[in-house]
Parts: C-alpha cells; sequence; structure tokens
C-alpha cells in the first residue's frame, strides 16, 4: 500500500512529548498530553479510556494504562499497537535539542526516548491513517505505565478493554529492522538482615553485625559463581545485587564505631530458563539464610534474616514460523530494511502480554545510549519505525 506521511509533523510531535515530564509512575501529564493530540486528529473521545491498572500496581502510580479503540475500515482481525508512556527517572527535567538528524539531551538528564520514540511512532501511525484514509482493520492503540519500574502496567491491563487482538506488536528498542521474538525473565529479590548495636569499641561482641551477615552470604554467592553472568549444567542466566543500604534511602550503618544493626538489600536474577531463574533465586536465598546462622554475639543470639522474591516478568520465545512474526518480517521487507530476529536480556512488556495469551513483536524506533545523559534519538530510524506502523497497521 502507497502512502506518504509528513515527516516534520512527526518530528514535532516527537519534540512536544520529550519536553512533558512522565517519569514512572508519574505518568499522568504525558497520558493527558496524547489524549490531547489524540483528539486533535480526530480521535472519538468515546474510543479513548483509561484502564483501573493503577489501583492494582503495588506501586503508587498516578494513572492508568490508556487504551484507544480505533474501529476498522475493512474486516479483518484485531491487531494491538503498544508501547510504553513513563521514563526512567533521569529523564526528569529533560530538555530536548534537535541537532539536524537527531535528537539530544543538554547533557543535564537523559532524554527520555525510551520510549517516547514508540509514543511517537504510534502517534504518527494514527494521523497517517486518519489524514490520508488508509483502509485498516480495527486497531487498539495501549500506552502502558509503570514499564520502567517492572512491567506494572503491561502485567495489570485490562484486558477486557483491548477486544481481543491477534496480534501484537510492540515498540521499545533502537533498530526498525530488529524485531525481538524473545526475552529473559526475570525476579527481584531483597533481603532484610536485623542485627544487634553495640560499641564497637567497647563490646564489639555483644553486637550482631548485619554487615557481616551480608558480606559472608555475597562471598558464597560470588565464590560459587552465581553472581553476574551464570553458566551451570548447560543453563545460564544473570544476577546482580544491585542496591545495600538502610531500605531508606540512607547507608547501611551510621557511624563507624557502631556495629551494624540492620541491612536491606535489592537485586535480581535473570534467565530464559522460568526453573533456572527460580534457582538463582533460592541460592541467595540460601546463601543469606546460612549466613545468618554463622554469626552471633557474646550471649549467642543471631541475626534475623528475612528474604522475599517476585516475579517481575516471564521469559518467552516465539517461533520465527509464528504468523506474527512473519507478519513482522513481511512489514519490514516493505519499508525496504532487512529483518533480523533477535532476543534480549532485558524484560520488555511483551513478556506479560505473551503471558497474556497476546503474541507480541517488538520493534525498535531509534533509541540510542538510553538511561544516560548521553542518550539521543537517531531520527532516520524513528522515522523508519513510523513507516512501519503504518504497514503494520494497515496489513490484511
Amino acid at each position: 500500500m502507497k502512502f506518504t506521511f509528513d515527516t516534520s509533523k512527526a518530528v514535532d510531535r516527537l519534540m512536544k512529548i520529550l519536553a512533558v515530564e512522565g517519569t514512572t509512575g508519574k505518568e499522568k501529564k504525558i497520558g493527558k498530553t496524547i489524549v490531547q493530540l489524540l483528539r486533535e486528529m480526530g480521535v472519538a473521545s468515546k474510543s479513548i479510556r483509561f484502564d483501573n491498572a493503577s489501583e492494582n500496581i503495588p506501586l503508587p502510580t498516578e494513572t492508568g494504562n490508556l487504551i484507544v479503540d480505533l474501529p476498522g475500515t475493512i474486516p479483518g482481525p484485531r491487531i494491538l499497537l503498544m508501547t510504553h508512556m513513563d521514563t526512567v527517572p533521569l529523564c526528569a527535567g529533560a530538555v530536548p535539542i534537535l541537532e539536524k538528524n537527531k535528537i539530544v539531551t543538554n547533557g543535564k538528564t537523559a532524554l527520555g526516548g525510551d520510549n517516547r520514540t514508540g509514543c511517537g511512532v504510534l502517534l504518527t501511525t494514527v494521523a497517517t491513517l486518519l489524514e490520508q484514509k488508509l483502509p485498516h482493520p480495527p486497531i487498539t492503540l495501549l500506552f502502558t505505565v509503570r514499564e520502567e519500574s517492572g512491567l506494572f502496567g503491561a502485567r495489570f491491563v485490562d484486558l477486557s478493554l483491548l477486544k481481543n487482538p491477534e496480534f501484537a506488536f510492540n515498540f521499545d528498542g533502537k533498530f526498525a529492522h530488529e524485531i525481538t521474538i524473545g526475552a529473559v525473565g526475570g525476579e527481584r529479590w531483597e533481603v532484610e538482615i536485623t542485627g544487634l548495636a553495640a560499641h564497637a569499641g567497647v563490646h564489639p561482641d555483644h553486637g550482631i553485625s548485619a554487615t557481616m551477615v551480608a558480606a559472608l552470604a555475597m562471598e558464597e554467592i560470588y565464590r560459587t559463581g552465581w553472581f553476574g553472568k551464570i553458566i551451570k549444567d548447560g543453563k545460564e542466566g544473570t544476577s546482580n545485587v544491585g542496591v545495600i543500604g538502610n531500605g531508606k534511602g540512607g547507608s547501611a550503618g551510621e557511624a563507624t564505631n557502631v556495629v551494624t544493626d540492620y541491612v536491606h538489600i535489592r537485586g535480581e536474577s535473570r534467565s530464559f530458563d522460568v526453573k533456572f531463574l527460580k534457582t538463582i533465586t533460592q541460592t541467595y536465598r540460601n546463601a543469606f539464610l546460612e549466613a545468618g546462622k554463622k554469626i552471633s554475639n557474646h550471649q549467642g543470639k543471631k541475626a534475623k534474616v528475612q528474604f522475599h522474591s517476585r516475579l517481575d516478568y516471564r521469559p518467552f520465545h516465539l517461533s520465527e514460523k509464528a504468523p506474527v512474526v512473519a507478519k513482522g518480517l513481511s512489514a519490514v521487507e516493505q519499508i525496504q530494511r532487512q529483518p533480523i530476529c533477535r532476543t534480549t536480556n532485558g524484560g520488555l512488556d511483551a513478556n506479560w502480554m505473551v503471558a497474556h495469551g497476546i503474541p507480541t513483536i517488538t520493534f525498535g524506533a531509534g533509541q540510542n545510549e538510553i538511561h544516560t545523559v548521553k542518550e539521543w534519538i537517531d531520527l532516520n530510524e524513528f522515522l523508519h519505525g513510523c513507516q512501519l506502523g503504518v504497514v503494520l497497521a494497515t496489513q490484511s
């Protein structure tokens, strides 16, 4: 199908939404901006709504997922075009700067191309469909919340509002021609170690060092090969200890002359194998519980260790012969690019959509050096993503 779209308007639209703050959990303002743009394009107000995901997400979240229904102009199975609205906290206060064929930051914040590029693709796709009256099957648009902090929007989306799409196409990445057909699964865990404070110079033996319990556990993890990249009996995964402190943003311990009485640690486990994923987390659990038994004070009292974990997202891997992948391959070829199927070690909203029973593949749209102050957007790749969005929306 032949179509054109105004590249200047597409870039202007992207610049506008990049300038709207909307870090993870605080998506209300960017959601309103997207709704405004959709209404200006001619999308009926009755076709736009927010779901109740924010009421179910276990973290403060300003708004639910934004869901839009575009009635089909031709018969065919409903498709879902999706992306996430939120950005990482480092994007707060971002000032997008247009430089020839890319958008950069002022070097003080990240940019938010992850994932305002995806939002830009969906908005330009809608504008092109409506302006040029292109025939298309029924389409649902989904703009999720809290992707960056745990894929929560996709996890708790109101599936009834999606109207049973047969396929889903997610935009979140770098290259439009790369099709992500599989992604790792992830668990997040945390451990609280409660020891006993004592004067470290006068009566150190009266204390129970939570710091030392943590150190012994992590030494065991490292020594036995369960930290970082993990390969055990042909199975692979990764793990990380990400945050060590008092659980409130401060340090574990407050003075050098006091035995540390409390340490809070947060980490993660990842693997394409869901059983091995759980094994990694269980290994950490065992290490901390055993370390808690090794430290005691002069009265024989030991530290209290509490370990909790949760599944963030399930791994998935679609066959390259799956119908949704075939449609993706065909669409990339139609924009004169060479498609590449890949998997990723990062979680995507697609993880939860596949778990919900909706085959989902992911494309990029120009993101580069995300989550850093050097972040930039490749506008040529973004515009390829916009082309791809229109092709996917109009495929029969």
